[in-house]
């Protein structure tokens, strides 16, 4: 099964700033454990050699688990691990560009709220990351909520890419991302801020698969 095709279900970042208590490793064994199927490392504070490291070790984690792993932004962090793929925003590094580094095999994950956005994009994106869904706490520069319509309208022109959809995501919303369409759904505080990090994840796992 190639890598793109494993682009669904649920979608756990790992953010040292929203809980800095909880190391990336404790977020991500704990997602994996709970049956989460991607983990992202997203880091922007950490030297470059520091988060070579913990990514090959995050890596190894979820290969051991079956599930993929990707990293925020960084392709060189992502080739320097041996990680399945990137997730880009609008102000990284270009999909293009991104796709002749990383070649054809590995993920690239594109962030869009809209099908003309996406469009010219298409060509080198595994999944479009769709959001921000209904806002987003963790990042200040996500915009106002776009809602689910988008999902439904970027799955109809690109039916063979994945949609991940990402924006505050929690327990009593996701599964309204997977009637619209998506094909997984990002989380981040959801899990990361969680009492019980891995009952919190299999509590979503349960709803993603129930839906």
């Amino acid at each position: 099964m190639d890598r793109k095709s494993r682009v669904r279900g649920l979608y756990v970042l790992t953010d040292p700033a929203l809980r800095p208590d909880r190391t990336a490793e404790e977020i991500a064994g704990a997602a994996l454990a709970g049956g989460a199927s991607i983990v992202q490392l997203r880091d922007k504070e950490q030297s470059k050699d520091d988060l070579v490291r913990l990514a090959r070790r995050l890596c190894a984690m979820a290969h051991r688990a079956g599930a993929l792993f990707i990293v925020n932004d960084r392709v060189d962090i992502a080739l320097a691990a041996g990680a399945d793929g990137v997730h880009l925003g609008p102000d990284d590094i270009t999909p293009a560009e991104a796709r002749r580094i990383l070649g054809p095999q590995r993920v690239i994950g594109v962030l869009v709220s809209s099908v003309e956005e996406a469009k010219p994009l298409a060509p080198f994106a595994s999944y479009f990351g769709v959001g921000a869904i209904y806002g987003s706490s963790t990042k200040g520069d996500a915009g106002p909520p776009i809602g689910t319509e988008p999902i439904r309208r970027i799955a109809g022109a690109f039916p063979g890419i994945p949609i991940v959809a990402i924006g505050s995501i929690n327990r009593d919303n996701i599964a309204n991302v997977k009637r619209a369409g998506a094909d997984s759904a990002a989380v981040v505080s959801a899990v990361v801020c969680a009492p019980d990090m891995e009952a919190a994840t299999r509590e979503l796992v349960e709803i993603w698969n129930h839906t």
